[in-house]
């Protein structure tokens, strides 16, 4: 006979935004009954997050502050005509010290891994093996929707942990180094020093194609590293991805395709930046919306999430439209200019950017000055754009 599991907060995909829903829950309500569900072994997957102190706010910094496997204070950038110092906090979640804390904060009943999902419904999961959990609501977040219904460019990488011979010397994240050769569309190398012997390096590029050449990625990293005098004596980790970059698109339709009615979070949602295709600041404040609310029913969860998140898209239509000029107006071994501008700017204004918070002023400062494409693609950019 199948098992049906009660609760009263199903949440299926233990990635990101799915951990963070379902660690603010257990803490805003201990007695509440809550499942995690994944289909892999370990919560998390096999990812590094990083973000800005500044993309969190100080009434939600309790929420990450145990999953940070690695901080610093500041980072640095580099273009060929710009180098620079931005005295800014830093930190690194990985997968392992998610699933870790996941693991000791909520109960063994609470964590369903391994278990492979055929469908959801507002208050139903069903399960491959055809069990099925049943809940006052559940929030999906299992990955993106149909990306056809979005005009998408896209932010495509590799990172591999380092272990070098000697110690590195790296004393701060390199979060932009785009003084490299220039491949494909914008191509920059990131570099997190995880300890004095640790480099964690990601080859990244801002790409018109979602494809992904490994070995191409793999071997311009250890070219890198060699080229920074990094005598790497062996390769720990190492991860893929892909993110997209909003230009444009129907989010309702998007909205639809991820589950009629059914309650979403991260890129399920479309909660990402439009411009850099990272969620965490975002899951984060849905994690908390989702923690305080009163009523975990499936259609008010369904209601707050997509609430939540169709208010963001329209509010992040100047990222959508600064997207579009990078990928539309610029050419692509010129790209890199456009991000060598932006990093002149105040630390503040970059701060607010990368948080997805630039206010008006913000706005006019990226925009104000000789533009670093064109001015006439630009417009025609801009004019052939869907919303």
């Amino acid at each position: 006979m199948p098992t049906i599991h009660q609760c009263d907060l199903a949440i299926v995909g233990g990635g990101l935004s799915g951990a963070l829903i379902a660690l603010a829950a257990a803490k805003r309500r201990p007695d509440a009954r809550i499942r995690l569900i994944d289909g892999a072994a370990q919560f998390g997957g096999n990812h590094v997050w990083s973000f800005f102190g500044s993309d969190v706010s100080d009434a939600h910094r309790a929420l990450v502050a145990p999953l940070v496997a690695h901080g610093w204070r500041g980072y640095d950038v580099a273009f060929p005509a710009l180098t620079r110092t931005l005295d800014t906090s830093y930190y690194s979640i990985t997968s392992e010290r998610l699933d870790t804390v996941l693991r000791q904060s909520l109960s063994p009943e609470s964590l369903m891994p391994s278990t492979r999902v055929l469908g959801t419904s507002p208050t139903a999961v069903v399960l491959a093996d055809g069990d099925r959990v049943e809940a006052q609501g559940v929030i999906d977040c299992r990955g993106p929707g149909d990306v056809a219904h979005l005009d998408l460019g896209w932010q495509k990488f590799m990172g591999m942990e380092l272990r070098t011979a000697y110690p590195h010397g790296v004393e701060r994240p390199i979060v932009m180094d785009g003084s490299v050769e220039q491949i494909d569309g914008y191509r920059f190398v990131y570099t997190l020093p995880f300890d004095a012997s640790t480099l964690f390096v990601e080859d990244t590029y801002y790409s018109d194609t979602p494809d992904l050449d490994t070995q191409a990625l793999a071997a311009r990293i250890s070219a890198y590293a060699a080229a920074q005098g990094w005598d790497a004596a062996s390769v720990g980790r190492s991860e893929t991805g892909v993110l997209p970059v909003a230009m444009g698109g129907d989010f309702e339709a998007y909205w639809r395709s991820g589950g009629n009615r059914v309650a979403k979070g991260g890129m399920r949602a479309g909660l990402f930046h439009p411009l850099t295709g990272y969620s965490l600041p975002d899951a984060v404040r849905l994690a908390h919306l989702v923690a305080d609310a009163g009523d975990w029913s499936g259609g008010a969860l369904h209601t707050l999430t997509h609430d939540f998140a169709a208010s963001l898209w329209k509010k992040r239509r100047f990222y959508r439209m600064l997207a579009t000029m990078l990928f539309r107006a610029a050419e692509p071994a010129e790209r890199y200019r456009v991000l060598e501008r932006f990093y002149r700017l105040d630390a503040g204004l970059i701060g607010r950017f990368y948080a997805g918070q630039s206010v008006l002023f913000d706005q006019a400062r990226v925009l104000i000055g000789k533009p670093p494409v064109p001015v006439g693609r630009a417009i025609r950019a801009l004019m052939g754009r869907r919303a």
